[in-house]
C-alpha cells in the first residue's frame, strides 16, 4: 500500500460512490461542529452571550445533520454496495466519527448553561481545553488523499494532543477549585472540562481507527 488514497478508498469504496459521497460530508459535517464548538467558547471569552447561544444552536444543527448522514450510508450499506469485511470497518469508522460530533454537541450543551460571567483565568483554561480539540481535529487526517506514511504520523500527532488535553483538564479543574464560583457554576464548569477532554478522545479513537485501516491495508 504505498500509492497516495482517499482514507474511505481503504474500505474498499471506489470514487464516485454514492456512499464515499455520503461519507465526506458526515466528516465535512463531524469538523463543522467542532468549528460551531469553538465559535461558542470564543464568544463565551468575549462574553458575547448572543454569539455563544447562536453558535451552541449551530453546534447542535451539525449535529443532527451528521447523524441523518450516518443514517444515509447506513442505509446504503444494506443495499450491498461494500462487501464485508469492508463493510463492517467502515461502519465502525462512521461511527467513530458520529461520536466526535455527538460529544462536541454534549460540551456545547454545558457552554449554554453558563449564565455569569466567569474569572479570565477560567476562560482563558476553557479557550485552550477548546484549542486542543481543534487542533486535534485538524490532526485527523480526512483528506481526500493521503499518503499512508502522511497519515500515521498525524495519528500520532493527534495522540500527542490528546495527552496534552488530558493534562489541560487537570489544570482546568485545579483552577476551578481555587475560583471563588458558585455551588452551580462550578458543577458546569468541572463537567465542561470532562466533556472537552472527552472530545479529544473520540477524535483519538478515530486516529486509532484509521492506524488500523492503515495497517490492514498494507
Amino acid at each position: 500500500m504505498k500509492q497516495t488514497r482517499n482514507i474511505l478508498g481503504w474500505l474498499g469504496v471506489e470514487e464516485g460512490n454514492r456512499v464515499l459521497v455520503i461519507a465526506e460530508e458526515h466528516s465535512e459535517e463531524t469538523c463543522r461542529t467542532v468549528a460551531c464548538l469553538w465559535d461558542a467558547v470564543k464568544a463565551l471569552a468575549a462574553r458575547d452571550t448572543p454569539g455563544r447561544m447562536e453558535a451552541v444552536q449551530r453546534v447542535k444543527d451539525s449535529e443532527r445533520a451528521a447523524d441523518q448522514l450516518l443514517a444515509k450510508m447506513v442505509t446504503q450499506l444494506s443495499e450491498g454496495v461494500i462487501l464485508p469485511p469492508n463493510r463492517e470497518d467502515f461502519i465502525r469508522f462512521a461511527n467513530a466519527l458520529d461520536k466526535i460530533a455527538d460529544s462536541t454537541n454534549r460540551a456545547a450543551r454545558l457552554l449554554a448553561f453558563i449564565e455569569r460571567p466567569l474569572p479570565e483565568n477560567i476562560l482563558l483554561s476553557i479557550s485552550r481545553s477548546a484549542q486542543l480539540v481543534v487542533e486535534a481535529l485538524e490532526k485527523l487526517p480526512l483528506a481526500a488523499v493521503v499518503q499512508p506514511t502522511t497519515a500515521m504520523t498525524e495519528c500520532l500527532e493527534v495522540e500527542r494532543f490528546e495527552h496534552e488535553a488530558d493534562d489541560q483538564k487537570r489544570a482546568l479543574i485545579d483552577a476551578l477549585l481555587h475560583a471563588d464560583l458558585t455551588p452551580g457554576d462550578l458543577l458546569i464548569t468541572y463537567h465542561l472540562a470532562e466533556a472537552l477532554e472527552v472530545v479529544t478522545d473520540r477524535i483519538e479513537a478515530a486516529s486509532d481507527m484509521i492506524k488500523l485501516l492503515i495497517l490492514k491495508g498494507k
